[in-house]
Order: C-alpha cells, then sequence, then structure tokens
C-alpha cells in the first residue's frame, strides 16, 4: 500500500507546480532555466564532451544576464537624463532610484528629510501677497540663539487650531534645525505643535528683521588652506633669462604682504631644451629662484611640456622645442592629429611614448631626461626645502586631457570638439587593440562624430542611443581613454623616481559642457570615459594613487555663472561634484585652481565654498590652492582687497570684504 501513496502524494505535487505555473517575464525566466536544467543533465553529459556543452551554456546565459543589466543601466541612465534635462529634477551625478522618488515626492509638494522620512506639508492657502515676496528667494534665516526669534517663539501658544494660522510658504534656506518656519513647529515637526499668530510676531515682521545671515563668509576656525600664486610666463624669455629681477622683487613684495605661501613657475620645455637635444639651460631659473629664496616663499614647479599661446593674463607665446619642430617637418605624427589629417603642435602624440621617434630617444625618455636635469640642478633647493611640490604636465594646456578643443583649429565654446587618434602611431596601437579583441574592422576611428563645433543630437556618435554605446563605441572609447591612463601611468612611473619624497602634482580639466546629456560628448572626446552609464574618472584616479599624486582640479570657467550653460547643457557644479567625490574616494588629495573668468566676491566665495565644504561629514577640504592672476588691466579695476579677503578666508580667518 506504500508504493499507492508516495504515487498519489507526487501527483498532487505535480497539479500544485502546474497551478502555480509562472507568467510573463517569470515564465521565460523559469523556461530558460528548465532548459538549461535538462541540457546540464542530459544523458550526452555523461559522454566525453557533454559537461563542456552545459558549462558553455551557463557560460551564454551569464552573457546574456549581463547584455540584459547593461541594457537596464542604459535605460536607466537616460531616464535620469531626461529628467534632469526636461523636468528640471536637481538629480545627483550618480543618481539611484531613491533620488528620484525623493525628488518625485518633493514635486508633488511632499515633505522628504535626509534619513527618508517622508510626509505631507499641511495644505494651506496661498499667502497674502504683503506678507512674502514674490517669486520666493531662498533667504537666510536667523540662528536660533538670536534674541529676536527666541523672544518670539516663546511667546507662542502652541495649542492654537489649525484654521487660526497665519499662512506662511514654505522657506528654503539654512533653517535653525529647532525651528521650521513653514509649518510653525518648534522642536519638532507635528500637527498638535501649532503656533498661534495672535501671540506671535507677524510673518513680514519676522521676515524683514531677519535680515542676511549674520556668520555668511565666516571661515574662523576653518582648516588652513595655503594658497599659491601662478608667476606669469612673461619673467623668463625664451633665451632662458630673468627678464626684470627688480619687478620680481616688487610683485613679490607684494604677494609676500597678502600673506600668499608661496608662488607656481612653469619650466618650459621649448625654452629649457630649446635648441639641441639634451642641452639644457637653467640660468634664467636659478636666477629667479634665488631671488625667491630671499622672500623665504615656497616654489611649486611645472614640469610643462606644452606650448603657451597669449592668454588672458599677458603671458607670452612659448612653443615646443625648435628641434622637435623641425622633426615634425619631416615626421608630422609625432603630434596629435584630427580625422582631417590636421596636425596639433600643442603638445607631443602619446602614440610615440615608447617610439624612438625623437632622434633616438621615445617621448617617455625625453620626459625623463628633461625631469633628471632639473632634479640634478637645483638639488640644493630639494634639500632646503625651498621646493615643495613639482606638477608634472601630461597634455595639452598643462592638463592630463587630449588636445579635442584647439582654437587654432576653429573650435568655439560649446562645441563638442575632434577625437585626436589620426597619427600613425595612435592607428597602430587602435590596429592592435582591435585584432587583440577579434574585430579588426573595428581599427578605425568613427566616422559620424561631427565636427569641432558640432552639437552631440547632431551627430549619430554622440546623440541618444548613438553609436558611443554600442559595441563598437564602447571598444573605442575605451581604448581611447585607456590611452590616456597609460600616458600617465608611464610617465609618473619614472617621475616618481626622480622626486622621491618630493609632492607631485597632475592637472584634471573640466569639461563640463555637454554634462547634462547622455554621451557627455565634450568628455569623451577630452579622453573621460564618462558617459551616464559609466565612470570615467575612477580607473584614472587608481593611477594616480598608486603614485601618491595630488589632484589639482581646474574650478569650471563657468561655475560662477549660469550665462550659457542652458545652450550647453552645461552642469559646472555637477561636473566638480563628481570629480572631487570619485577623487576623495579613491584617497587622493585635491588641490585646486582658478581659471582666468571671475575675479570678484561672488566668485571666491564660491570657491572657498568648494575648497571647505561645511557639510561634509568627512571633513574634506582643499590641500592648497593655485591663484592664476588676471591681466594687469583686471588687476587695476579689482585691485588686491578681494584677493586678501579671499586668502584670509583659506587661511582659517574672517572674510571681511572692502
Amino acid at each position: 500500500m506504500e508504493p499507492q501513496s508516495d504515487n498519489s502524494s507526487e501527483q498532487q505535487k505535480v497539479q500544485t507546480q502546474q497551478q502555480r505555473r509562472p507568467r510573463g517575464f517569470a515564465a521565460r525566466a523559469a523556461a530558460e532555466a528548465t532548459a538549461i536544467e535538462m541540457e546540464s543533465t542530459s544523458p550526452n553529459d555523461s559522454g566525453g564532451g557533454g559537461g563542456g556543452k552545459g558549462k558553455k551554456e551557463r557560460e551564454r546565459e551569464k552573457e546574456r544576464t549581463k547584455l540584459r543589466e547593461r541594457h537596464r543601466r542604459a535605460i536607466t541612465s537616460r531616464m535620469l537624463a531626461g529628467l534632469r534635462q526636461y523636468g528640471n529634477f536637481t538629480l545627483p551625478a550618480r543618481a539611484d532610484m531613491n533620488d528620484v522618488l525623493a525628488a518625485l515626492a518633493r514635486q508633488a509638494g511632499w515633505s522628504v528629510d535626509p534619513d527618508g522620512t517622508t510626509y505631507r506639508s499641511s495644505p494651506a492657502p496661498p499667502p497674502p501677497l504683503h506678507i512674502l515676496p514674490s517669486p520666493m528667494i531662498p533667504y537666510p534665516v536667523r540662528s536660533i540663539e538670536s534674541p529676536v526669534s527666541i523672544t518670539a517663539l516663546k511667546n507662542c501658544s502652541t495649542k492654537a487650531p489649525l484654521d487660526c494660522q497665519t499662512p506662511v510658504r514654505r522657506i528654503e534656506g539654512n533653517l535653525s534645525p529647532a525651528v521650521s518656519l513653514d509649518s510653525g513647529v518648534v522642536a519638532e515637526r507635528g500637527p498638535k505643535n501649532r503656533v498661534n499668530p495672535s501671540q506671535c510676531l507677524e510673518a513680514d515682521q519676522l521676515m524683514r528683521d531677519v535680515g542676511p545671515q549674520e556668520h555668511v563668509g565666516d571661515y574662523t576656525g576653518t582648516p588652513y588652506v595655503p594658497v599659491y600664486v601662478m608667476l606669469p610666463t612673461g619673467v623668463i624669455n625664451n633665451f632662458c633669462q630673468l627678464v626684470d629681477p627688480e619687478g620680481v622683487r616688487q610683485e613679490l613684495t607684494q604677494l609676500k604682504s597678502l600673506h600668499v605661501d608661496g608662488v607656481v613657475v612653469h619650466c618650459w620645455w621649448g625654452i629649457i631644451e630649446g635648441w639641441n637635444p639634451q642641452k639644457y639651460t637653467w640660468d634664467g631659473y636659478r636666477d629667479l629662484f634665488d631671488i625667491i629664496r630671499q622672500f623665504t616663499m615656497k616654489i611649486q614647479v611645472v614640469m610643462a611640456f606644452h606650448e603657451s599661446e597669449v592668454n588672458e593674463s599677458g603671458d607670452i607665446p612659448v612653443s615646443l622645442p625648435k628641434w622637435v619642430l623641425d622633426l615634425g617637418r619631416d615626421n608630422q605624427d609625432i603630434f596629435f592629429t584630427d580625422r582631417e589629417g590636421r596636425r596639433n603642435t600643442e603638445c607631443l602624440s602619446w602614440g610615440i611614448d615608447k617610439e624612438r621617434a625623437l632622434k633616438g630617444r621615445t617621448g617617455i625618455e625625453v620626459y625623463f631626461d628633461f625631469i633628471r636635469s632639473f632634479r640634478t640642478e637645483f638639488d640644493d633647493l630639494f634639500v632646503e626645502g625651498l621646493i615643495s611640490a613639482v606638477e608634472i604636465g601630461l597634455g595639452a594646456s598643462g592638463e592630463l586631457k587630449y588636445p579635442a578643443f584647439p582654437e587654432k583649429m576653429g573650435w568655439t565654446y560649446h562645441g563638442i570638439g575632434e577625437f585626436q587618434c589620426y597619427d600613425k602611431y595612435l592607428q597602430q596601437s587602435l590596429r592592435k587593440a582591435a585584432k587583440v579583441r577579434g574585430h579588426l574592422f573595428w581599427a578605425r576611428g568613427p566616422d559620424n562624430a561631427g565636427q569641432y563645433n558640432s552639437r552631440p543630437h547632431e551627430t549619430g556618435f554622440f546623440c541618444d542611443r548613438g553609436d558611443y554605446d554600442n559595441y563598437y563605441g564602447r571598444f573605442f572609447l575605451q581604448w581611447y581613454a585607456q590611452t590616456l591612463v597609460d600616458h600617465a601611468d608611464n610617465v609618473l612611473s619614472l617621475a616618481s623616481l626622480a622626486f622621491e619624497g618630493t609632492e607631485l602634482i597632475v592637472k584634471i580639466p573640466s569639461v563640463y559642457w555637454w554634462y547634462k546629456t547622455s554621451s557627455h560628448a565634450a568628455e569623451l572626446a577630452a579622453g573621460f570615459y564618462n558617459p551616464t552609464n559609466h565612470d570615467g574618472y575612477s580607473p584614472l584616479f587608481n593611477v594616480l594613487k598608486k603614485h601618491s599624486v595630488t589632484m589639482k582640479y581646474v574650478f569650471p570657467r563657468l561655475l560662477y555663472s549660469g550665462e550659457g550653460n542652458d545652450e550647453a547643457f552645461a552642469d559646472p557644479d555637477g561636473l566638480s561634484w563628481q570629480v572631487l567625490n570619485s577623487a576623495w574616494d579613491s584617497g587622493l588629495p585635491i588641490a585646486g585652481q582658478n581659471t582666468l573668468a571671475s575675479y570678484d566676491r561672488e566668485g571666491y566665495l564660491k570657491i572657498l565654498e568648494t575648497a571647505k565644504p561645511r557639510n561634509d561629514p568627512d571633513s574634506h577640504h582643499l590641500s592648497f590652492f593655485v591663484y592664476q592672476q588676471p591681466s594687469p588691466s583686471l588687476q587695476r579695476e579689482f585691485g588686491f582687497s578681494e584677493l586678501e579677503s579671499f586668502i584670509k578666508c583659506m587661511h582659517g580667518n574672517n572674510f571681511n570684504p572692502a
């Protein structure tokens, strides 16, 4: 009888499974799982190659799972990009669904606390026009210790009925943690703790009395951030001579009175090794450093392997060494090249880093010989500690980037730029990478990436759902970005040997235009593989961390103003947030440098907020700041009063604007 009972129980199990048959996507997943299981347990698996067949199928399923996950992430990134562009949602650069839900709840009129507590604010009729101005502007609110606010709130009754309240519009700002003006709550939120308007200050009287925040700009007691001032290029001429020693002394005297910690000096490759290979001239720099030593100021030195053009600060033009330009006439492929074959002489192509194209030397060897000559020549300054840090120039403008935005080629802000990978050496590298990948036909640059001044939506490569995110696009961009990372790794490996024990610095640009689009086209052209569904900075920062490098971030030109940002879908603050947090997460020290854009009080305050974020739970702050001087005309217009106050704030003193 027992076998019959067993059979009946088995039949019941089968019936139960049939009743619970999954549907929709679950049915498809169950069918695929069943098919895989049947193949892995089929009689063929017991034979010679059956086990391999089941293993291959499992590997295929893993790949399909990866593709489905990648597709899901791409959809999510496009949704987030659409919410930012067309819904005016202020979502973080790496937003998750919690951020989206919080933004939707706030737009619907709910309140969302930082810990996730969500509740509906009490409904109230629109406030009379005489109570608060419209449109509403964020008002700074007096501290809870303010006598006016304390007296007013102590005289308030907490038992008034709901319909007796004077309606007050919600105020977004730095509210005291114990007081909320939007709901009239003291110490905690809740419908029972209501303020009696008959026994309180009138709302308009309270708003008039509050005025500006008492502690705006107060940086007393904040961390000490050293400030270095960049000396202009013109102090040393093209024959490596100090042009105006007395003028240098006067400028250093002025900087010393402002309590500047030190100066930044560019050592130009085109001047020092300008005429013949491995013939280095340091005379002018020796004279300059001796004068700086008299003022007991620190020196940061820039190994400048790029050219300099006349800019807003009045710097003189400096080209690459003459002997390099002569080589370039016979072999133009030593320079970066765009798709049209135009050569860019701002710096050497990274394709010759390991190619003996420079009179028997590779690019890396040329950089190292220059660095080693400097270290030997000024050994006494390193021993004294006068030279506090050395910045290694790694690309155009001394920044780690491809020269994708050359103004001499016709580029203007806010064009997407062009890929610079068409010299024969980088093309050989691309061909080798495609062959290793098994797709030799991928050994080409994209033919639909537009021109220097194109917009992303005008191209087939950078537009939404464009080729940048297909198999070929991901391969090409990964190779393009990895070439940048490898260049940094190769140069820093030797620089860290030459400058052992000295702080090394690498300058990272801020390519913030088109940041609100899904492709981040300008960043891709500059060599940062950072679309919305890929983190392009962490791999680079891991290499900088390996060599104990300080990352110097150039604050965006439009960080201070929204002018032109909407048309370019730019997000300077969003990019700065991503780069700085990614670097801090990687354990990198971070320094800052301004651009030649804004020298008013608002610009200085914006830099201070980024240099010393007040609400950072980890107390992050910049390790130092480099101040790039404006042109002489701007110096006369703004003077030194704002700069003096800015330096005091960086040093942890009070900000007292003139």
